[in-house]
């Protein structure tokens, strides 16, 4: 499996030739749209930042989008959705939670979360997640303190952070760290996993570059 970072909330993971996008921005958004197409799109937040479930699909080959709650099944992909909160954009939303089963690993998106206070469900589906995607960036989202806090009670192996810089605090990835015991991580171009490279690790916080 292979995550890169596209800014904002926008990854892509890839798996041989399949590809999922998760949150691309739309064609309405002022930091560009989606670099890369994608078999299966997931969408977390009716947001311009967020909603580029449009821009994912080429020529012949169209994506397949998710944009709410529910449990899906696409090319072996096991997705299940939980609703819950955001104020991304200075208005109350819907989000959506996702965990995504792939490779033989389990996933955990939580969007443009803005309420730490999940869902007994959501809990349930998370309680084995391996990679964790979570907000930090404030003005709408989680705050960098109560991303950690949530993030570390989920138990992931490793955590990843977004929403951040552009679009949210610019300190908010420092004080993250801080809250993790680190004083730096070095960003990486992008994250090469298998199930294996899961075993010792505990919450380890992992920064990918913006391609």
């Amino acid at each position: 499996m292979i995550i890169s970072y596209q800014g904002i909330e926008s990854f892509k993971i890839s798996q041989g030739d399949l590809t999922l996008a998760i949150n691309p921005p739309s064609k309405d958004s002022k930091f560009g749209t989606n670099k890369s197409g994608a078999d299966i799109t997931l969408i977390t937040t009716n947001h311009p930042d967020l909603n580029g479930g449009d821009t994912t699909s080429r020529g012949d080959k169209e994506s397949f989008v998710i944009t709410g709650p529910g449990e899906y099944e696409v090319k072996d992909v096991g997705i299940k959705g939980f609703l819950s909160e955001s104020n991304y954009g200075d208005e109350a939303r819907y989000n959506t939670i996702y965990q995504i089963s792939f490779e033989g690993m389990n996933l955990g998106f939580l969007g443009a979360l803005s309420n730490p206070a999940l869902s007994a469900d959501a809990l349930e589906a998370l309680e084995e997640v391996d990679v964790l995607f979570v907000p930090i960036g404030g003005e709408g989202v989680l705050d960098a303190a109560a991303a950690y806090k949530l993030a570390v009670s989920l138990e992931p192996s490793i955590i990843i952070p977004m929403h951040y810089g552009k679009v949210g605090d610019k300190k908010s990835l420092d004080v993250f760290l801080k809250e993790g015991g680190e004083d730096k991580v070095d960003a990486i171009d992008k994250l090469v996993l298998k199930k294996k490279d899961l075993e010792g690790k505990e919450g380890d916080i992992v920064v990918l570059k913006e391609e």
